[in-house]
């Protein structure tokens, strides 16, 4: 008979152990199968490229900031160390010059950090005060692009203790690029439409060419508040608590915040401000914040707009159509959004604003007519079922028609908005053709995200496709 040797045995309850998930895989890998034709017809192919490359690099070495790009998106392919001689030799070369070349040279924000981080992460001290002629006098940084920031942020993974300009950039990047999750505005706002991503191929659909970068930053992050300002109208404050808010959008300031009446309403107001605020600080330099100055009044007049609504819908009132569209035409955000868009144009100086909000322009009213009847097509019936005024239901009141003919009469009146609209941008113009293509781009969007179906409002149904072809899938070649 065996004895059992007191504590020489464990119970498992005394193993601490911890429940690892079983392999994912399984054999996948064991049964995978290999052609060794096809692995030595890739090699041969590598070679081939391989030589390219280092053409390449020799061809590059005329031109020193082609010369560090390319070793930069080597290294970021992960096939630098092909050339590892090549490159090693290059920017010893390279670095010798440095200080020269940077003092000689008026390089962007993006170029400066990817010079940084190509010659920091092979082992080149490349010094940080190269960032400093991107601060404002305060000495924060003054970054107007995405792209910048971002190459900013990765180059200030790369500091070493006692670069306290890196730590500063390393704070002021990480703070900025966490514009949404960090604020969490998802998860606090839940009735908004959080729609980013259509908000930035809106704005890119006015500002597309690569030098407005900064313009397509600006206006996506203050189409969203319109969004969010939209939504809190529509779909969640009371009457009594738009009353206040309202207000509030009349004051424009930090200071009547504490009177909103819920934490929510304080949360969109706090958004509300600081997203203007942040626009006037990225364009303050340039001597160039009016353009700020005239968006928040747009943004006053469509507080009030909404507002004028959300009271007929509290009172249970249809308007007829001209009533209607006294008020519309304020709330299609038109003028407003194209405010927007001009803030980050140098192009856009204070006479481009007047003519822009002159209600005698022809291109005014146009703007007007052509979001608001587009907008009214695509949402009409599915507010409706919200106890929302309808546009199209106050052109059946006032004229007596049934839906479809309600629908007909709005299709004569965009084409009627569309044909003024052309006219007034022809030649000649108080402000510049650039100016004028904005505002025709802003009713193009209106085609594009109305025409369908509500782009905002369900951009699966019509929006995704778009969205990918332009930001995802490459054109091919």
């Amino acid at each position: 008979m065996a004895v059992q040797v007191q504590g020489s045995v464990s119970s498992p309850m005394d193993r601490p152990l911890a429940n690892y998930p079983p392999d994912i895989w399984g054999d996948r890998f064991l049964t995978l199968s290999f052609d060794i034709s096809e692995l030595e017809s890739c090699s041969r192919q590598v070679e081939v490229l391989k030589e390219t490359v280092k053409d390449m690099l020799m061809a590059s070495t005329t031109d020193p900031i082609r010369n560090i790009f390319l070793i930069y998106s080597l290294c970021r392919l992960g096939v630098s160390y092909h050339f590892e001689t090549e490159v090693e030799q290059q920017l010893a070369h390279r670095f010798d010059t440095l200080s020269k070349l940077i003092h000689n040279n008026d390089y962007d924000l993006h170029t400066i950090a990817v010079m940084f981080q190509v010659f920091r992460s092979h082992g080149y001290n490349m010094p940080s005060y190269a960032f400093n002629k991107f601060k404002y006098e305060n000495g924060k940084f003054n970054v107007n692009d995405t792209k910048g920031m971002i190459s900013l942020y990765e180059a200030a993974q790369f500091r070493i203790n006692g670069e306290h300009n890196l730590d500063k950039a390393f704070s002021f990047t990480t703070s900025h690029l966490n514009w949404w999750k960090e604020g969490n505005l998802e998860s606090k706002l839940p009735y908004v439409r959080h729609r980013i991503v259509e908000f930035f191929f809106y704005a890119a659909g006015f500002n597309f060419e690569p030098r407005y970068a900064c313009a397509r930053n600006i206006q996506t992050k203050l189409t969203f508040i319109i969004g969010i300002i939209d939504d809190t109208y529509d779909a969640y404050g009371t009457y009594e608590e738009l009353q206040h808010f309202t207000e509030a959008m009349r004051r424009f300031d930090v200071g009547v915040m504490d009177k909103l009446p819920t934490d929510n309403f304080k949360l969109v107001y706090e958004t509300i401000l600081k997203f203007h605020d942040e626009a006037e600080e990225k364009v303050r330099k340039e001597g160039r914040s009016y353009g700020v100055f005239y968006t928040k009044n747009e943004f006053k007049k469509l507080a009030e707009a909404y507002f004028v609504e959300a009271s007929w819908a509290h009172r249970s009132y249809v308007p007829t159509f001209d009533e209607y569209m006294e008020t519309a035409l304020k709330s299609s955000a038109a003028i407003v959004s194209v405010c927007q868009a001009f803030i980050g144009m140098e192009e856009a100086d204070e006479i481009a604003y007047q003519w822009l909000i002159n209600t005698d322009n022809k291109v005014h009213k146009a703007l007007n007519i052509i979001a608001r009847l587009y907008d009214d097509l695509a949402t009409n019936e599915d507010e409706e079922k919200r106890g929302l005024v309808c546009g199209t239901s106050c052109y059946m009141k006032q004229y007596g028609v049934t839906r479809k003919e309600a629908v007909e009469a709005y299709s004569e009146m965009i084409e009627v908005a569309w044909k003024d609209m052309n006219e007034a941008c022809l030649k000649p113009m108080p402000v510049s053709n650039k100016i004028a293509l904005r505002a025709l781009s802003f009713a193009r969007s209106m085609d594009v995200f109305y025409k369908e179906c509500d782009g905002f409002g369900s951009p699966e149904k019509s929006m995704k496709d778009l969205i990918a072809k332009l930001l995802i899938q490459p054109i091919p070649l």
